[in-house]
């Protein structure tokens, strides 16, 4: 194999990767292999059809596509490798020679890492807060654990309230014709959630265990199916059951069971403190992303189109795992929120963009800093890890790519970029930023 590279205009680059003729042959003959069983010839029994009298018959193309997905599967990493570049997308690729006996050839189109050229970061200023915690917040947060300590019940004695979860089949009717995505069985649905369209939840509130009504829908001016968009619906709806959730009483019984403390007061206090640990954390959160923020807009780099796009598709990825959590897949996320995959990808951009940035910058601070990260360092990330998910750090050890390493890593190096960059970071009141602000802009209008 054999590798050309062109670097192209806005970070991205050529590969043309030329295969030997051999190596395609081999790809050629296991892709005959797999698909033997499946190609009949008259007077040939079912995968007994020797490959030269398929390809009498049919043309060496009927293996083409198979045996080309072969080889590129097979040689795109090593070509990676061997470009030397860091390459930050998936290729598009083009197969530009292919021909029994001969070379196979292919051309991968990638994003290629972006050069950042730094602003000044040390000294950046960040905005100081006062973290406090009100008894509002505390009684929030009690209120929430409880809500999580919900039993679930069924209920038989009254119709569907605000909060229930109503098990139900559905069928949905356009023009008096069903349509595809519209229909479900046992279906759980929480009323309030606004996971279904329009107001469809509503209109459950008031009905009982055993009912079949109807359900009057509109779709969104602007929803992903065509055929669908701004037209009425009906849909046809059965309630198998009401669930509802029943919160434990808050006393001492409800502490012990929650917490390691035995009264009221006590847990309470417990809360208090968590409660100010997490904003304090959040608190310095949003100080690092301020600090960043500024690094960036004093920063050039230019990102490729590709580059996004596949953060995109990750965050998408994301949310869709997210979901899933909750019994919903992305396709019935879609079908009810009137959302698609362009849609989503165009609300996620400006996120995608900022972490992109923020990365590129923070790993870039790191070069120019040269921070290093020891084995010590990752093991520790590994043992931390390992204790998340139960384990021991050795298993975990095991279940970790070499890619999962390296991204523990980058991820430490990135950490103690950011602490550089707090180190040296100037806290100011909010009022003194508003007012430095102000200045700013009065002297861009005096010039």
């Amino acid at each position: 194999m054999s590798v050309q590279v062109e670097n192209l205009e806005k970070n991205m680059a050529k590969l043309t990767v030329t295969v030997s003729a051999d190596k395609f042959e081999k790809a050629m003959q296991e892709s005959y292999m797999k698909q033997r069983n499946k190609i009949r010839i008259p007077g040939f029994r079912k995968g007994k059809v020797p490959r030269a009298m398929i390809e009498k018959v049919y043309g060496p193309e009927v293996f083409y596509d198979d045996a080309a997905n072969l080889v590129i599967n097979q040689e795109y990493p090593a070509a990676m490798d061997e470009s030397g570049l860091e390459i930050v997308s998936r290729p598009d690729i083009e197969v530009t020679q292919i021909e029994k006996g001969k070379e196979f050839v292919f051309v991968a189109e990638v994003a290629v890492k972006p050069e950042v050229k730094l602003g000044e970061y040390k000294g950046v200023t960040v905005t100081r807060s006062e973290v406090t915690v009100s008894d509002k917040e505390i009684d929030a947060e009690i209120e929430n654990t409880r809500n999580m300590q919900a039993r679930t019940i069924e209920v038989t004695d009254r119709p569907v309230q605000e909060g229930d979860t109503a098990v139900i089949d559905y069928e949905g009717f356009c023009d008096g014709r069903a349509f595809e995505g519209g229909k479900g069985e046992n279906h759980s649905l929480e009323i309030g959630s606004h996971t279904f369209i329009d107001t469809f939840e509503e209109q459950l509130i008031g009905k009982n265990a055993g009912d079949e009504t109807e359900i009057n829908v509109t779709f969104p001016e602007k929803y992903h199916a065509a055929e669908l968009a701004g037209k009425a619906a009906v849909f046809k709806v059965k309630i198998h059951s009401i669930k509802a959730k029943e919160v434990p009483e808050l006393d001492d019984e409800f502490v012990s069971l929650v917490s390691e403390f035995e009264t009221l007061d006590e847990y309470k206090e417990d809360v208090k403190k968590k409660l100010l640990k997490r904003k304090e954390d959040a608190a310095q959160g949003a100080k690092e992303d301020e600090a960043v923020q500024q690094i960036i807009d004093a920063s050039e780099m230019e990102i490729p189109e590709p580059m996004i796009d596949m953060q995109c598709e990750n965050m998408i990825q994301e949310f869709e795992s997210r979901i899933s959590q909750q019994g919903l897949t992305l396709e019935q996320y879609m079908q009810f929120s009137g959302s698609n995959i362009d849609k989503m990808k165009e609300q996620v951009r400006p996120e995608a963009v900022q972490r992109i940035q923020s990365s590129l910058v923070l790993e870039q601070i790191a070069k120019e800093e040269n921070i290093e990260v020891t084995e010590e360092e990752i093991t520790a990330q590994i043992e931390k890890l390992a204790a998340a998910y139960g384990m021991p750090g050795e298993k975990m050890r095991e279940f970790l790519s070499d890619e999962d390493k390296e991204n523990i890593e980058r991820n430490i190096s990135v950490e103690k970029a950011v602490a550089v960059i707090m180190e040296h970071a100037v806290e100011v009141e909010k009022q003194e930023e508003e007012k430095a602000e102000e200045n700013s802009d009065n002297n861009s209008e005096a010039e």
